[in-house]
């Protein structure tokens, strides 16, 4: 294929060289010969691809390839021919209009197949649509209501061991008010007594993700340390969740998933009834206990650390749930525009889920060039929330660039279906949840818990940034590479006084 290729918009015919030239979403880049161009080649080593450039920095590595190949990149790794996605139009026909032409693909489920199993993360199809349906009863807003006075009540007592003048890891201790949360509110009280058992597969499932080490790119076979810790670890959390599930099961197990208390209760009971299968039952239990507290930890860290270094929004967020005579519960912070731009902006400028990951089934047409079927599509909120094209300054934490204001002087902003904020831009230039049919099915129950945890820390505490600027790292989500620390002040207006 000649470097040189020519773009065809209906008004221009000019050249392309390396796919360095940003084009509209339909328009098709072709060769000389006039036929559908494929991106340009990777530049990485021979065998090893760009494994050592995404080792050393996964995140700078995908913004760089953007700025360098446009909204559709090429990039290998250990043979593997991927294509890194950010052009948003692009991103929504895989995730929504053509979403029955791609599935999950062989690289999720090499890297994650022992830990998600065939649980709803990983299955395709008839199996995929029968879990969802499953489980769906337990992320009915009703349900997800339901579970505030636990979200409430955990906060509460993650501030009250806190006190004036203390600098606080606000990373660890969001994750275990999140596995708190996930404990009551969706695996019930059973698993409280099992932490160190959750605790050291997590600490093993991050290690083994950590794209800054060259042996996470290994296959989970190779008989590496951190794979056989990996291992063992899993073998003990799934033993665990074995024995939580027989006990359900000997107590009685709820008549459907609707009636169930808890999404142990809604899996045991779409067991019982045939719905899903003992395996599919235990693989998401794991996929769950995971993803829902994972994701949650991180975005809740994010939050609370960049409404640390912003004082006059933090001080608007408090005035906004300070205005109720008690903390808010889930359908009043619904109404809450200051509260929830606060999350939405941290979960653009720092979204826990950096990559989302599909193969097409059949050679596909995607920002103007033909991809062949079974290849790597790599789509990256990361890049895309980053992108100044979308976002105005974009590496600066803006809540206010979510509010709207009307012409009665009433704020709002967008609730349980974020979209983009205030302007014109693609829908998919925000996607911390994905989106389509296969977006996460926890996402209202996420949203909620990253708002309830907020407004009641705010209502007690005032946070000043202890560590201004943050170094994240790319694991199986995105990571911070050391503490998260904010100075606590009780909020008597000692904030603006202390000296950090």
């Amino acid at each position: 294929m000649s470097d040189s290729v020519r773009r065809h918009d209906g008004e221009n015919d000019r050249r392309v060289v390396d796919g360095t030239d940003v084009r509209d979403p339909g328009d098709e880049v072709v060769t000389d010969n006039g036929a559908a161009a494929r991106p340009p080649e990777s530049d990485g080593l021979p065998v090893l691809g760009d494994v050592h450039s995404i080792a050393a920095d996964a995140l700078g590595f995908y913004e760089r390839r953007a700025a360098e190949r446009g909204g559709v990149a090429r990039y290998d790794v250990f043979g593997t021919e991927s294509y890194l996605l950010t052009d948003p139009d692009a991103i929504r026909r895989v995730l929504v209009e053509d979403h029955a032409s791609y599935v999950k693909g062989e690289m999720p489920r090499e890297q994650l197949g022992n830990l998600l199993g065939n649980g709803l993360f990983l299955a395709e199809g008839e199996t995929w649509r029968e879990q969802r349906t499953a489980m769906r009863s337990a992320f009915f807003r009703e349900r997800v209501d339901g579970y505030g006075d636990a979200m409430i009540d955990h906060a509460r007592g993650m501030v009250d061991d806190w006190r004036d003048g203390d600098a606080v890891d606000v990373h660890e201790a969001a994750t275990e008010y999140a596995f708190s949360v996930l404990a009551e509110g969706l695996l019930g009280d059973d698993i409280e007594g099992e932490r160190e058992t959750v605790r050291a597969a997590a600490e093993s499932i991050t290690e083994r993700f950590d794209m800054r080490r060259l042996t996470s790119f290994l296959p989970e076979w190779v008989p590496t340390p951190m794979n056989r810790r990996y291992r063992r670890r899993l073998d003990a959390l799934r033993e665990t969740l074995r024995d939580l599930v027989a006990e359900r099961r000997a107590a009685g197990p709820p008549a459907d998933p609707g009636s169930a208390d808890d999404l142990l209760g809604t899996l045991v009971a779409a067991a019982e009834l045939g719905a899903i299968d003992d395996d599919e039952l235990l693989d998401n239990a794991v996929t769950f206990l995971f993803a829902g507290h994972e994701t949650s930890a991180l975005g809740l860290t994010y939050t609370l650390h960049a409404l640390a270094t912003r004082p006059d929004f933090q001080e608007r967020v408090r005035r906004e749930v300070g205005a109720f005579d008690d903390d808010p519960t889930p359908v009043e912070v619904r109404d809450c525009p200051a509260l929830t731009a606060a999350v939405d902006e941290a979960l653009r400028l720092r979204p826990p889920v950096h990559s989302f990951f599909r193969e097409p089934t059949e050679p596909v047409m995607l920002g103007g060039y033909r991809l062949p079927a079974g290849v790597v599509v790599t789509l990256s909120p990361w890049v895309v929330h980053h992108d100044d094209r979308w976002w105005e300054d974009p590496e600066t934490y803006r809540p206010e660039r979510w509010l709207r204001t009307s012409p009665s002087g009433a704020v709002s902003v967008g609730d349980d279906t974020p979209g983009p904020a205030v302007g014109e831009r693609p829908e998919y230039a925000y996607f911390p949840f994905g989106g389509g049919p296969r977006h996460c099915i926890g996402m209202r129950f996420a949203r909620q818990e990253l708002r309830l945890a907020t407004a009641t820390l705010l209502r007690r505490v005032r946070l000043k940034a202890v560590d201004e600027e943050l170094t994240l790292r790319a694991s199986a989500n995105t990571r911070p590479a050391g503490p998260v620390r904010v100075r606590v002040r009780e909020p008597d207006g000692r904030l603006e006084s202390a000296d950090g």
